[in-house]
């Protein structure tokens, strides 16, 4: 096994773990057994765990990034991007734990604040561009304020979709965010658009982007 090869299986391995059980409850040791491996090998390519974990938030937000993108600047009508959307985010948001955003709340907040910005300023953006598009296209009713639209649903996830508060509900961050859509977009959209924009034909329970 070659060292790219070596390396992209603790990332992997490594990311399922902090995502899941959160990088106060996972040690090198865990992770090194899981992968058959010796920690030394694993401080080969990384010398600290906070070094391990940086790789991995940063490959999160570039997947992400480019996913996002990639249906936004897509030439399709908003009525088929959103549920794209909807999905992408939605599956993302559904892998992350409470715990792993608390860790890097507490933890590594130099991080967590990196990959705040990053949802403000690259996910949130382009999630603004599309209602844009929504609106040139007539899926958005005519008398909707564009702007006050955009600003709602941005402070909406930023105010729900975060550690301190999700920490404090039953629901997740997936539900979370699909009941944002939901709330928001049932008194945006028009009776014609609705008919195409199949966003809420189903719970949350058995969406296309649950787990």
């Amino acid at each position: 096994m070659s060292d790219l090869e070596e390396k992209e299986r603790i990332i992997e391995i490594a990311e399922q773990r902090f995502l899941q059980h959160g990088t106060s409850k996972v040690t090198l040791d865990e992770i090194a057994s899981d992968l058959r491996m010796s920690k030394k090998t694993i401080y080969k390519f990384f010398p600290s765990k906070e070094d391990l974990l940086k790789t991995i938030v940063h490959a999160i937000m570039a997947r992400l990034r480019a996913r996002v993108e990639g249906i936004v600047e897509s030439d399709k009508p908003f009525a088929q991007k959103a549920p794209e959307l909807l999905a992408v985010l939605g599956r993302q948001i559904g892998m992350i734990s409470k715990q792993f955003m608390l860790d890097l709340q507490r933890f590594a907040p130099a991080l967590w604040k990196e990959m705040d910005e990053f949802r403000r300023e690259r996910i949130l953006t382009n999630v603004r561009r599309m209602f844009s598009q929504a609106q040139k296209e007539g899926v958005f009713r005519k008398d909707l304020d564009i702007e006050l639209f955009i600003l709602v649903f941005l402070s909406s996830v930023q105010g729900i979709v975060n550690p301190h508060t999700l920490t404090q509900q039953s629901f997740s961050g997936e539900e979370a965010l699909a009941g944002i859509f939901k709330i928001i977009f049932e008194g945006a959209v028009t009776d014609e658009a609705r008919k195409d924009l199949h966003l809420f034909d189903k719970p949350t329970a058995n969406s296309s982007f649950a787990r």
